[in-house]
């Protein structure tokens, strides 16, 4: 039986549809008055509308006056991010809490800056007492980003200064939650798996002196064993998600809500509902479920011409799921090459290689290889198609064994560094509310008394 609350009754399916042919907006209107939708132009390029010392990419440079594509750049506070990347891993340390503090305080911070960081964090690891009964474990939903959003909002109630936006307090919610994020989402998880599959309840306590990523894995697993590889390409792949300039989906969401003076809760919830959409967090889902559809349709994952033909398909609406998307292909900014993708892929080699699966990442490095020229000869495209980060990262947690539910959310357990450094940034820098201008279209009409309609 269905549930009433859910449901959409005939009188609702009809009034959807005078929604829909009374919001239909003609489509040359946005050429005529140069719209510039989704805060972009007709080449796909971002509107200008901040500024920001956080983070830069590079996608092309320019020649004779003229954008040339070049390789993708990542800066994280002017330092590229193959470099922080090659520092930590020659030094064999973990890296995402080297780059939180990098992304928040502007600098690279001393041994013993990190150590305090550390600390900090591993102080605020700590829920409020009965939040995980009361909040996490009633009405748990099948949805682990909107777990994260409520547990986020839930958490205003137990700050006694909770909208106080000062930069010292702001700063103490934010690590908090920088802090709590693997709890928020793991303990989500676990709860609905526990009430809706009947699975038995874990609830490990984080320990202090584990990275993000170490005890990420130790919450998780029933049994909190993991390797040093599965923990090092964990903590990679948070390093790598953990900014990405301020006109993302999400961080422009932060800058926009944080300008209307808002608490930090609503703030970061506002962002983790943007993330949530498969447009910008949950993308390598799709990724996974698309090659899991093409292990099934072709026999044999070397075939060039196997392979190519089903991406073809997939291109012409007729394989996977009729979107035209080779997901996990192209990028809003980059052209030739996604950096993070760059990085990612001789990591996800090795870890291929611990887990046995080097037959999937060769089928994977195969579709690297085709698509961007099978989407260069079938489409019309303004800028290179490249592989991005989203292509490899949900191989590497199939490969981790993570479920489902929780890769959109590992994106914002990393993200939230980046949130919290674009909050700061723009408290520090206080202006107007953020309010762009939409033009009205429609024509100016008489009202009608009720009885002569």
């Amino acid at each position: 039986m269905s549930n009433p609350f859910s449901q959409i009754t005939p009188e609702i399916a009809r009034l959807a549809e005078r929604c829909q042919a009374n919001s239909a907006i003609d489509p040359t209107l946005y050429k005529k008055y140069d719209v510039k939708r989704g805060l972009r132009d007709l080449d796909g390029q971002g509107v200008l509308t901040g500024l920001t010392k956080i983070s830069d990419i590079v996608s092309f440079k320019i020649e004779d006056g003229k954008r040339v594509p070049c390789e993708g750049k990542l800066y994280y506070r002017g330092i590229d991010i193959e470099e922080i990347v090659a520092g930590f891993i020659n030094e064999n340390r973990f890296g995402y809490e080297e780059v939180a503090y990098l992304l928040l305080f502007g600098e690279l911070p001393a041994a013993g800056e990190l150590e305090e960081f550390c600390r900090i964090i591993a102080k605020y690891r700590s829920l409020p007492t009965n939040f995980v009964r009361d909040i996490i474990m009633k009405a748990p939903s099948q949805d682990m980003m909107n777990t994260l959003a409520r547990s986020v909002l839930t958490m205003y109630a137990y700050d006694d200064y909770a909208d106080d936006i000062s930069l010292p307090n702001v700063l103490r919610q934010l690590l908090q939650l920088l802090a709590l994020f693997p709890l928020l989402c793991v303990y989500g998880y676990q709860a609905y798996c526990h009430y809706h599959d009947r699975k038995s309840l874990y609830i490990h306590v984080p320990k202090p002196e584990l990275s993000t990523a170490e005890n990420f894995l130790h919450i998780l697993r029933p049994d909190s064993q993991y390797t040093e590889l599965e923990a090092k390409i964990l903590d990679l792949a948070l390093v790598l998600h953990a900014e990405h300039g301020g006109g993302n989906n999400s961080t422009f969401t932060t800058h926009v809500v944080t300008s209307s003076g808002t608490d930090t809760y609503s703030t970061i919830a506002a962002a983790i509902g943007s993330l949530k959409g498969p447009k910008h967090g949950g993308a390598n889902i799709k990724v996974v479920q698309m090659v899991e559809d093409l292990k099934k349709n072709v026999s044999d994952w070397t075939d060039e011409g196997q392979v190519a033909d089903y991406l073809i398909r997939v291109l012409d609406k007729k394989a996977f799921d009729h979107s035209g998307l080779i997901y996990g292909m192209g990028h809003a900014v980059y052209s030739l090459s996604d950096p993070r993708a760059k990085i990612f892929k001789s990591f996800v080699e090795k870890l291929s290689k611990e887990k046995d699966r080097t037959e999937e990442y060769e089928l994977y490095a195969l579709v690297e290889r085709l698509a961007p020229q099978i989407i260069s000869e079938r489409r019309s495209i303004y800028k290179g198609v490249s592989a991005n980060v989203d292509f490899y990262s949900g191989f590497v947690y199939n490969m981790l064994d993570l479920p489902l539910q929780l890769y959109t959310p590992i994106f914002a357990i990393a993200r939230i560094a980046g949130w919290a450094a674009h909050r700061i940034e723009e408290l520090a820098n206080p202006s107007k509310i953020i309010r762009p201008a939409y033009k009205a279209v429609s024509e100016i009409r008489p009202y009608i008394p009720l009885d002569q309609r």
